[in-house]
């Protein structure tokens, strides 16, 4: 990604370091599980005390969703080294804040820059959904994060890792399983163990089509299409 430190296509840690507006976009979408339309309007002005504080943008008329969600310290890393908007932390080349559908399509091109041209923005709401489940948050938890009402979404988003785990949990009852960590559920508090590349290239499938995962040492994997 031009003005990320490195070339096109370069996957590597120097060309998408935190402090770039890419980073600070996947860091966002990943670490609050929120749909495009909220991530672009997150600002300064939603933080109180570590946390998010926020309404969701969608059926906020009629059905509106109050969101409260734990500022993660990555996130909080991500915010402190990025430069971000007066109002909203995601700001275009002209300083104001994106569009949904404005961001869908910079972010899009990002990836294309990234060499990921499968990737969306969708992917990394599913990708965060698919990683709350592999780290054994029941489906209230999950959607006490994206906001969904029911748990049909987010059934399909994390079918193949609640699946790793509860086969795993059911094998288990025979003994002691010599599994990798990549192969069972992470135990939580284990950032780097969860981001490692190996872990990531081994559970791609997890994500229905895949989900952007930001590696230690690569700026993304693959992501949803859908």
């Amino acid at each position: 990604m031009k003005g990320c430190g490195g070339r096109y296509g370069d996957l590597s840690a120097a060309s998408h370091p935190i402090g770039c507006k890419a980073r600070l976009a996947m860091g966002l979408m990943l670490y609050t599980g929120q749909r495009r339309g909220d991530a672009v309007l997150l600002g300064p002005h939603h933080l109180a005390k570590g946390w998010l504080v926020f309404t969701q943008q969608k059926n906020r008329k009629r059905k509106p969703i109050k969101m409260e969600i734990p500022l993660r310290p990555e996130l909080q890393d991500i915010l402190a080294a990025s430069p971000t908007g007066k109002t909203t932390f995601l700001v275009t080349e002209f300083g104001k804040p994106f569009s949904a559908n404005g961001f869908g399509n910079w972010f899009r091109k990002q990836c294309d820059h990234a060499g990921l041209p499968h990737c969306t923005a969708h992917g990394l709401r599913k990708a965060a959904a698919a990683r709350l489940a592999e780290l054994g948050a029941s489906e209230k938890e999950i959607m006490a994060i994206t906001g969904h009402r029911t748990s049909k979404e987010i059934t399909r988003y994390t079918r193949g890792a609640s699946q790793r785990i509860l086969a795993a949990n059911a094998i288990a009852r025979h003994g002691p399983l010599n599994v990798t960590h990549s192969e069972a559920k992470i135990p939580s508090g284990t950032q780097d163990e969860s981001l490692s590349v190996d872990f990531i290239d081994e559970n791609i499938e997890m994500v229905p089509r895949g989900g952007i995962e930001p590696p230690t040492l690569r700026f993304s994997v693959a992501c949803s299409t859908n």
